[in-house]
Formats: C-alpha cells, sequence, structure tokens
C-alpha cells in the first residue's frame, strides 16, 4: 500500500539574528541621520551668504548689521580682500573677517598690517590660517555642538569688558591656546591678542548669526566686539579669494611675509591670477534637507535589504499544490526542447535513461567501459556490437525525424531487456 501522506516540512530553526539585526540596524540609522543632520544644523562658511551684512537667512548677519548702525557704527561691506584692506588701513577701525579659510594663503600675512589702535576679529579659524597670519595662538580642543557658558567659565579670569558687559554667551565650540600676554574668556573660546593690531579669535559664529544673536547675551557680544565707536569693514567673500593680482597693495607696510609675485616686485597681470574656486552646481541646485532625506532613505532602504535577506537559506522540500500528471510534464518539457531545438539534450536524457534501466539488468556497474556494455547488450538481443555503439553513444541525431527514430529504438530496446513491471516480463 503506498503512503499517499504529503511529507513532512522540516522545522525550520529558531530565526535568532534579526533579535540582533533590527536593534543594530536601528541604532545604525539613529547614528547616521543624527550626524546628518548635525552636518546640516551646522553653518558652512564656503556657502553664499554666510555672515553677510545683506544676507537675511538663518546663517546670514543682516541682524547684526542693523544693531550695529543703530548703534551709529559705520559698516563698510567689502568682498575682495584687497579691497577690504585699502578701505582698512585708512584709519584705524575694526576689520572683520568671518570666514578666514576663504581668504588667500597670500593675502593672510597682511590682515595684519593694520593702523595701530585697529582690530581683526577672526570667526573660527583653522590652524593654517593662524599660521599664515604669524598670530601666536593655535586651536585646541573642539566640541561636537557650541556651548553657552560665562565668561569665566574656564581657569583664567576673563578681562576682556565685551566679554563681561555680554555674560553667558554661546561661543564655546572651538577653543584657542596664548601666550600669557592674551585675554582668554569662555574657556578659550575667545581670545584677544594685544600687539599693534589687536587680533580677537571667536570659536564660533553663533553670536553673529541671525538665528542665534537674540540667545543669551550674543548680541551684546557680537555689537561689543564689531562696534566700540570705530567704523567697521565688513569682509563679506562669495567664495574661496583669488591669489592676490600685485606683490603688495598700494600702502601696505613692509612685514614678515613673503612677497606674493614670483620675482622682485612688480605689478603682475590681471589674467595670470589663479582661477577663481566654482563650486559643484548640483550641490547648490538642491537645499540641504534633500540630500540628508536622501541620505536616509538609502540607509533606510540597505537596512530593507539587509532584513529581507536573513529570508534567504536553504531550500525546504514542500508537496506541490496539485497533482500533475506524468504525461502532461513529459510533453510540456518536450515542448520546451523543441521551441528551443535542443535535440542534444533530449537525445542524452533518452540514452541515460535507457542505460539506467539496462545496465542493472545485466549486472554491470555504472563505470562499465562503452564497448563493453554494448557488446554485452548485442549479445543479449542479438545484434550488432556496432550498432549497439551508435544507439547507445553515437553522435546526436540531425534532425526531429531521427530523434524521433533515436526514440523508438530505444524504446524497443529498453522493453526487450528491462520492461516495465506492469507489462510483464518475458518467460
Amino acid at each position: 500500500m503506498t503512503d499517499t501522506r504529503a511529507p513532512e516540512r522540516p522545522t525550520a530553526p529558531p530565526r535568532r539574528r534579526h533579535r540582533l539585526l533590527v536593534p543594530l540596524g536601528l541604532a545604525v540609522l539613529l547614528i547616521v541621520a543624527t550626524l546628518v543632520l548635525h552636518a546640516v544644523d551646522q553653518p558652512d562658511p564656503d556657502e553664499r551668504g554666510f555672515l553677510s551684512p545683506v544676507a537675511t537667512g538663518d546663517d546670514g548677519g543682516s541682524r547684526l548689521a542693523e544693531a550695529l548702525r543703530a548703534q551709529g557704527v559705520p559698516v563698510r561691506r567689502e568682498t575682495d580682500v584687497e579691497a577690504a584692506l585699502r578701505t582698512a588701513r585708512a584709519a584705524p577701525g575694526t576689520l572683520f573677517v568671518p570666514a578666514p579659510d576663504l581668504v588667500h594663503p597670500d593675502t593672510l600675512a597682511g590682515l595684519t598690517a593694520l593702523p595701530p589702535g585697529s582690530r581683526l576679529v577672526l570667526v573660527d579659524p583653522s590652524r593654517r590660517v593662524l599660521v599664515e597670519l604669524h598670530a601666536p595662538a593655535e586651536p585646541t580642543t573642539r566640541r561636537w555642538a557650541t556651548r553657552a557658558v560665562p565668561p569665566d567659565g574656564g581657569d583664567d579670569t576673563c578681562r576682556l569688558p565685551e566679554a563681561i558687559r555680554a555674560g553667558t554667551a554661546a561661543v564655546d565650540h572651538q577653543r584657542y591656546a596664548g601666550p600669557d600676554s592674551a585675554d582668554r574668556c569662555y574657556g578659550g573660546a575667545l581670545l584677544r591678542i594685544p600687539s599693534g593690531t589687536e587680533v580677537v579669535l571667536v570659536g564660533a559664529s553663533d553670536p553673529f548669526r541671525n538665528d542665534r544673536i537674540a540667545e543669551w547675551g550674543n548680541e551684546d557680544l557680537a555689537t561689543g566686539l564689531l562696534g566700540g565707536g570705530r567704523p567697521l569693514v565688513w569682509l563679506d567673500l562669495p567664495g574661496p579669494a583669488p591669489a592676490p593680482t600685485r606683490s603688495r597693495v598700494p600702502g601696505e607696510r613692509e612685514t614678515g611675509a613673503p612677497p606674493t609675485g614670483s620675482g622682485p616686485e612688480r605689478t603682475e597681470r590681471p589674467d595670470r591670477a589663479d582661477p577663481p574656486h566654482r563650486d559643484n552646481p548640483l550641490w547648490g541646485a538642491f537645499p540641504q534637507w534633500f540630500w540628508a532625506i536622501l541620505v536616509q532613505l538609502a540607509v533606510a532602504g540597505l537596512l530593507v535589504v539587509l532584513w529581507r535577506a536573513r529570508r534567504l537559506g536553504p531550500p525546504v522540500a514542500e508537496p506541490l499544490p496539485v497533482t500533475v500528471r506524468s504525461a502532461e510534464t513529459v510533453r510540456g518539457r518536450a515542448r520546451l526542447y523543441r521551441r528551443a531545438g535542443a535535440r542534444d539534450t533530449v537525445a542524452g536524457t533518452l540514452r541515460r535513461a535507457a542505460l539506467d534501466r539496462i545496465l542493472p539488468r545485466l549486472n554491470l556497474p555504472p563505470d562499465t567501459p562503452d564497448d563493453e556494455v554494448a557488446a554485452r547488450i548485442a549479445t543479449a538481443v542479438g545484434g550488432d556490437p556496432e550498432h549497439m555503439t551508435d544507439l547507445l553513444y553515437g553522435p546526436e541525431p540531425g534532425d526531429d525525424r531521427e530523434l524521433l527514430a533515436l526514440s523508438r529504438d530505444l524504446d524497443t530496446l529498453t522493453r526487450t531487456l528491462a520492461p516495465h513491471p506492469s507489462e510483464g516480463e518475458p518467460r
């Protein structure tokens, strides 16, 4: 009696990997989203309008410019370094450089060549800028985000009147170390270096930005550093400044900086200046939040792929949902072979099936040489060994007629030597 019950499906092992992968994926997604949002939230000095006195965006400085004008401070906006230096050297005043990294290295040394009593204010200058500026200061620790601290937040006592009047301000982002004569406030985030040209280093752009100027004492600190009754020259660079077009700006005093020209002092042609830096237009074509969302979607898609990949495993035997007759299977496969013209595949399948039934009947192992198999079969049926060799191991049929003849001959041979049990065996 045949057992018609469906085979039992093997018990799948407990899936424990997803218990680790899902929390780990969520943690990675949270970290990546935090990093992307933090990068988007931080202002980029390379962007047009960063701390510009005419920019009304969140990263602009229009509110600071209005507050300074309300106090009677003359604000002169310059978009060229050489023009800003000429204006600042006309009389003692304040030169405000909100993006010092955009100034060309050949021009940085000239920022301190101002009349006595002038002040140079730099926002978050890098180590390279301080080295090119020949300033006796260096950056130390840098925080993940800006923090609001009181002026005496560090070990030293703040002696800068502008910081004392402002009180707590959001300026602790980048800290600096300087000489003993320097005034350190906010734990080193604000450093004033006294000299012929007073250099003030501010470790964060928050006190000057439109979106943060109204918080804490940011406005009092910014107006105090840039005001004081002195004229203000605001260097608003739209992008990285090109190299200077001549070795010295007219009226510039001799400094220890190397000449900017390639030879003796001479006037260079403007067409020999370095070409201005051109940003990739693709980045400016979309807002920052678009790129942030795109990155998060990519990370989410990667997590979905990893989550679905855990379902892959070894194949599992399952019962067919319906019963398919063997004749229908044979006809369907035969139609596929005929459409593909795969006569060689069909001939090989028929020959292997015939040998699988004949060899056990003759007590021959599967690795028996072809000549011996053909000889034994010819002896058993009383035929020609060469004909049996051609029938079982010969070339593929040339057309459908030869394939059909091969199928009939193999069927006849199989019925003779190894008949199906239902057909009965010859006595």
